[in-house]
């Protein structure tokens, strides 16, 4: 006689709907009155003209036709992409060693690594900053070692309030974030791949062109990602380590929340910005899906 048993409800049939909402409400209130709503405000300040009101008045596109039209603000967004660009690269460069060196050959060091890399998670970022600056500075650190070290006879000016300060010390505030992605993408390549490269004869260079390179690529899009998108619009760094051929479009975009009491153009500047960013992402992501389809 054949005995029917009941098949038991999932996990997911058993939790109640009012609990579902109560757990979502949290998240969802953030991610609207943070995100979506913020984002709103902002999409409509930029077509407000500027009253000295709070959010301005009348709906207007001069604003945008200010930022198309004038060079000045062309100028500072192509130079913000460009230091962005090449914090990037020396980002992702610096950081693949590190994290290749996590996953491959580490070893029992691998958590204690992992911890130092997190470790300036625990500083502010503004601390950071300024310890370049002192490093950095006319009588600071890199000066009095070059002086002592005989190398030339007294301070430069060469170091501080230069693009190349800004892009030392954004590549520093943001190796971390560079680091984990490109270490979570290595350490999930299967070990077998790389004995099966090296059982077909395959040299280590050949299996890191071959192998590892490629399947580490999803991560190493991610970590470009995540420290391209806010170094676009960082202006911390630049008025603390940069001069007046540093200004990036994050200066001029504060500037006009600040002293000029201008939002609405701000939040033009604050879009068009992020339609740069957007077009961004979206070739990232188009870039991702190519390596996807390769490996």
């Amino acid at each position: 006689m054949s005995t029917i048993v009941a098949a038991r409800p999932s996990p997911e049939t058993r939790i109640s709907p009012v609990f579902r909402f109560a757990m979502l409400l949290p998240g969802g209130l953030v991610t609207f009155f943070l995100i979506l709503f913020a984002l709103g405000l902002v999409i409509f300040l930029a077509f407000r003209s500027n009253d000295g009101s709070l959010l301005g008045a009348g709906l207007t596109a001069e604003n945008f036709v200010t930022v198309a039209t004038d060079p000045l603000y062309w100028t500072v967004t192509l130079r913000s992409l460009v230091i962005a660009g090449l914090v990037t690269l020396a980002t992702v460069a610096t950081a693949y060693p590190v994290a290749y060196y996590l996953a491959f050959h580490a070893g029992r060091r691998r958590n204690l690594l992992l911890f130092l890399v997190t470790l300036p998670f625990w500083t502010s970022y503004l601390l950071r900053v300024f310890a370049w600056k002192i490093v950095l500075a006319y009588n600071g650190v890199l000066n009095s070692a070059f002086i002592e070290s005989g190398l030339w006879s007294e301070p430069t000016l060469a170091f501080l309030n230069t693009p190349a300060a800004v892009v030392v010390t954004l590549a520093h505030a943001y190796a971390p974030f560079a680091i984990l992605p490109i270490y979570v993408a290595l350490d999930t390549i299967p070990k077998s791949l790389l004995e099966a490269a090296s059982d077909l004869g395959a040299r280590p260079f050949t299996s890191f062109r071959r192998v590892v390179l490629p399947n580490s690529m999803p991560g190493v899009l991610a970590a470009a990602l995540v420290v391209f998108v806010p170094t676009v619009g960082d202006y911390v760094t630049p008025a603390m380590v940069g001069g007046p051929a540093s200004t990036m479009i994050g200066t001029l975009i504060q500037s006009q929340f600040g002293k000029a009491n201008d939002w609405p153009f701000g939040a033009a500047l604050s879009v068009c910005v992020m339609l740069v960013i957007l077009c961004v992402v979206l070739l990232a992501r188009g870039a991702d899906r190519r390596f996807g389809s390769r490996t």
